[in-house]
């Protein structure tokens, strides 16, 4: 067996692309059914709340509120969601007896396992690179079994040509904010809750792009409008163009010249109010502890 990266990772430490061929199947029957299911730490994409929340027919922020827990994916920095295990235990909700109850629209890490997917982007270069592991787990039967077929295979037969590109524009938007660094400063609590409103909630992310606010200061044409509006994949792609902008200064969406002027306005009177405010504080102060020297 080989060394493993870390002690006690099962990860193996070699990396493939998607032609490498691996020899595995997770089936009905055989002697580990249920097992990777009954300790998990899986984390979701915003497709995959997508699908999970139409699946169960309830609100983005229902679900969020029901079967996920946010978590820090780097210390002060942007959040992730994983899915909430039943209470006091720490198995998969959706586990059953016969297997996954909502197996149709599974989690991307699910279809992933037991293969890893590596998003990595060099110094150098402003697109990210996709590369695979293998993850062998001591329970795990299924590498024993006679199956054997490439990775790019494995991916289709397990749907995520369509996860990981509806995926991807999420994963750049951490990649990038990874690679910025300290560049861009701490995000305020404000960008926080921005960030994981529009990637995690889409339902509330829509009543956000419908309000008079955004409406006020951003210009799209009706017809974009009513498309990201009426499709929740749709709009999930438009929020990563606005988080791009909003963070990164990736102007793709229109914004109302009058609108910034106007806010710019507002911002600069409020710096004026604060600055004039503290001036006025400072020269109380002043009075009280010299005034009765004079």
């Amino acid at each position: 067996m080989n060394d493993t990266p870390f002690p006690g990772s099962p990860v193996m430490p070699e990396m493939f692309d998607g032609g490498k061929t691996i020899q595995f199947q997770c089936r009905k029957g055989i002697a580990c059914w249920n097992v990777c299911c009954s300790n998990i730490d899986i984390s979701l994409t915003p497709y995959d709340i997508l699908r999970l929340k139409e699946h169960l027919d309830i609100t983005s922020t229902e679900f969020l509120d029901k079967y996920t827990l946010p978590y820090e994916m780097e210390m002060d920095s942007i959040a992730g969601v994983k899915l909430r295990p039943v209470a006091g235990g720490s198995a998969c909700q959706f586990m059953t007896p016969d297997g996954c109850s909502v197996y149709a629209d599974r989690p991307t890490a699910c279809r992933y396992y037991p293969v890893a997917l590596l998003s990595m982007r060099r110094q150098d270069e402003n697109v990210d690179r996709d590369s695979y592991a293998l993850v062998k787990e001591e329970h795990c039967l299924g590498h024993q079994e006679p199956k054997s077929l490439t990775i790019e295979q494995y991916r289709e037969e397990q749907g995520l040509p369509e996860y990981d590109e509806l995926a991807r524009g999420w994963r750049q938007l951490i990649l990038k904010k990874k690679s910025s660094g300290p560049t861009i400063g701490k995000p305020s609590k404000r960008s926080l809750q921005l960030f994981f409103m529009t990637c995690y909630d889409v339902d509330r992310f829509r009543e956000f792009v419908a309000s008079e606010g955004f409406q006020d200061v951003y210009q799209m044409p009706d017809e974009e409008q009513l498309k990201i509006l009426s499709d929740d994949s749709t709009l999930m792609l438009f929020g990563f163009r606005f988080l791009r902008q909003v963070m990164f200064g990736e102007m793709s969406i229109s914004m109302r010249e009058e609108s910034v002027a106007a806010r710019r306005s507002r911002v600069a009177e409020k710096h004026s109010r604060l600055e004039r405010e503290a001036a006025e504080r400072l020269m109380r102060d002043e009075n009280e502890m010299y005034g009765d020297q004079e």
